[in-house]
């Protein structure tokens, strides 16, 4: 008769770390792509609620950046020093009509005394005109093309925005002033668009213009008198 065989022995427990493991709950296969998003949503979320920063764009704010070269001479307020006051109303007296500022400002001071004209701006202004090289002898650079001064139309535009209505105090929803910043300054402005595209200059853009309601007066690329 055989001998009887030994049943084996039973097996040993699993150490409780295997057995933690056997018994954790698994991530559902469906579960691991949603997971897997969790870094793209994120990026886009701070980006959603992260401040952006803006592109200036606009008259206003190109001629914000232009007026840093004038400032040595206007100060960085428009209190003036070499060159003359512009705030507080001042520049607003002088040129009551932006037309009249843009020629200035683009022929400089020189050529309004080589060609005779004894005062620039208003000729009625309060507080009396301005004459060329009155001012401690002081001349106003020209910054336009023709001139060698190197600003662009649309830049004298901007520079010209600035000064009348953050540092001169013109107020662009006053009906004195509305109309005008609509028309030039606003980042609206069909002339500062079309000047910035190189479609119309200074010597063109009352011709292209005239449709509008108010439309622009003669600008022009050499010195006159106020008009």
């Amino acid at each position: 008769m055989a001998a009887e065989v030994a049943p084996p022995p039973p097996p040993k427990p699993d150490p409780a770390y295997v057995v933690a493991a056997k018994t954790r709950k698994k991530i559902p296969f469906w579960a691991m792509a949603t997971l897997s998003l969790l870094p793209v949503w994120a990026f886009f979320y701070l980006l959603a609620v992260s401040p952006q920063e803006r592109e200036a764009t606009g008259p206003m704010a190109i001629g914000e950046g232009v007026y840093g070269a004038c400032a040595s001479c206007h100060g960085a307020a428009g209190q003036g020093g070499a060159g003359r006051v512009l705030h507080e109303g001042e520049v607003l007296k002088t040129f009551p009509h932006i037309e009249d500022m843009l020629n200035y400002v683009y022929t400089g001071s020189q050529p309004f005394v080589s060609e005779g004209l004894a005062v620039y701006g208003d000729p009625a202004r309060e507080g009396g005109a301005h004459a060329p090289l009155s001012y401690n002898g002081n001349a106003m650079p020209s910054q336009g093309e023709t001139w060698g001064g190197g600003l662009t139309n649309y830049e004298i535009l901007g520079v010209v925005c600035h000064e009348r209505y953050a540092i001169g105090g013109a107020d662009p929803k006053s009906e004195q002033w509305a109309a005008e910043y609509a028309t030039w300054c606003s980042e609206d402005s069909e002339i500062f668009a079309a000047l910035q595209s190189g479609a119309v200059n200074f010597d063109t853009l009352a011709e292209t213009f005239s449709m509008l309601e108010t439309p622009p007066r003669d600008i022009g690329t050499q010195p006159r008198a106020s008009k």
